[in-house]
């Protein structure tokens, strides 16, 4: 699915909960799908990576030219604090998504 598919669907998801045909649970999960959808399918300057580990990274997806900036945008997604502090950090590997 390329970005503007997405968008679109997106859009219709959101004009059908505007117009009171699905409800805001339904919308929620045809969003989610179609965001799931489209990074499985990404085709862009960069691979999809999923966390998988600790929480609170554990399932983070992130789409980055390399391991190591998946990491950064990994650990930045998920509100941790990307300090000195190594042994503060959640332990996770990185999977191609």
């Amino acid at each position: 699915m390329d970005r503007i598919s997405a968008i679109r669907n997106v859009e219709d998801a959101l004009r059908e909960f505007e117009d009171g045909d699905a409800d805001l649970a339904a919308t929620e999960r045809r969003v989610a799908a179609v965001l799931r959808t489209y990074a499985t399918e990404f085709d862009g300057d960069g691979d999809v990576f999923r966390a998988v580990g600790d929480e609170p990274v554990d399932g983070t997806v992130v789409v980055a030219p390399s391991e190591p900036a998946a990491r950064e945008r990994v650990l930045a997604a998920s509100g941790v604090d990307d300090g000195p502090g190594e042994a503060d950090r959640p332990a996770f590997d990185l999977e191609r998504f």
